[in-house]
């Protein structure tokens, strides 16, 4: 098993453009997509019987698919860390889901050297390394959440200044990614965007303008609920057994015991795939905007999940954080 040293590969890739492409005057653009909480196997390229990403799958089609990329720590704040610094979450201090603010501005990260070497630099998302939503070093542009953020109405710090932006969230992240790319500009450019999907909401605006705690749910964008309410879960031979030779699982935690009653649901299943739509709709329309504005043949176009996510298997639901394949595994495509 090997170690993507993500940061190592983006800024080797952009050294050596000049040898791969020496007709090209400029060096190229980099816009990275993070998708939260996304299996390895949760798009059409990797063969999934029903889900629905062709741009995402024309990505892999046209450029590469990294067949087995794990996440060495696969949890949120740490796997970021690692895309964002090249490091082992134990080197780069970046160790669990805690409040990791300060110790995020400290972080070296590859969008420092690309400023520093001249290009525009847009972080768009969910920095999920501390609950603080103000900009970190390395970023011309800055549009980000506090915490976990919402799917709807959300809050953003863009720039320094705090508002509110009416929509879904998923689709506002590429619009002003999209806004970024069609600036009149003489330097490459850097675009990272941590969508906040397909992570449940956690929070709800009231009618006072506050936010409140809910329970978590799986929201689709309006225009995608329910296209999968028929479709038919796969289910792999792991699905609702227990493991019964890994004691740590096996201990009395107050838990009920792992086995079919204890699997993800269906529909939250069917839910997440509901919400990675508008992620593929984000890249398809980062796509169209690159082309009309005579860029996407200069520009490395990357979508990676963070982690993955259980599906019943081993009797587990969730992100459980535990050494399995469907915790570990990630899908990289690049083109």
């Amino acid at each position: 098993m090997r170690v993507v040293r993500w940061s190592l590969i983006v800024g080797l890739a952009v050294a050596a453009w000049p040898l791969v492409a020496a007709a090209q005057d400029s060096r190229p653009n980099v816009v990275f997509i993070l998708v939260d909480d996304l299996r390895w196997d949760d798009i059409g390229a990797a063969g999934h019987p029903f889900v629905e990403t062709p741009h995402i799958d024309r990505l892999a089609n046209e450029g590469a698919m990294f067949m087995n990329a794990f996440a060495a720590t696969p949890l949120c704040s740490p796997s970021r860390g690692t895309f964002l610094t090249g490091l082992y979450a134990h080197t780069s201090g970046i160790i669990d889901n805690v409040e990791r603010g300060p110790a995020s501005q400290e972080l070296h990260t590859f969008p420092r050297d690309l400023q520093r070497a001249g290009y525009d630099t847009a972080f768009i998302g969910k920095w999920h390394m501390g609950r603080d939503d103000s900009p970190r070093p390395g970023w011309d542009y800055w549009l980000g959440m506090p915490g976990q953020g919402q799917l709807f109405d959300p809050p953003l710090n863009e720039n320094g200044e705090r508002k509110v932006f009416e929509g879904y969230i998923t689709d506002i992240f590429a619009d002003k990614a999209i806004e970024f790319i069609e600036r009149d500009r003489s330097n490459p450019f850097l675009i990272y965007l941590p969508d906040k999907a397909i992570h449940p909401d956690l929070t709800r605006r009231l009618p006072d303008g506050q936010s409140a705690l809910v329970a978590g749910g799986f929201l689709a964008a309006p225009r995608h609920e329910g296209r999968y309410d028929d479709a038919e879960i796969p289910r792999p031979p792991s699905y609702g057994v227990p493991p019964t030779d890994k004691p740590a699982l096996m201990r009395d935690m107050g838990m009920p015991p792992l086995g079919p009653d204890t699997v993800t649901p269906d529909e939250t299943i069917r839910d997440r795939l509901e919400m990675l739509l508008s992620i593929d709709d984000g890249v398809g329309r980062i796509l169209e905007a690159l082309d009309r504005t005579g860029q996407l043949d200069n520009t490395m176009v990357i979508v990676a999940g963070d982690h993955g996510y259980f599906y019943g298997e081993h009797g587990l639901n969730a992100e459980r954080r535990l050494a399995y394949e469907e915790s570990a595994r990630i899908p990289i495509v690049v083109r």
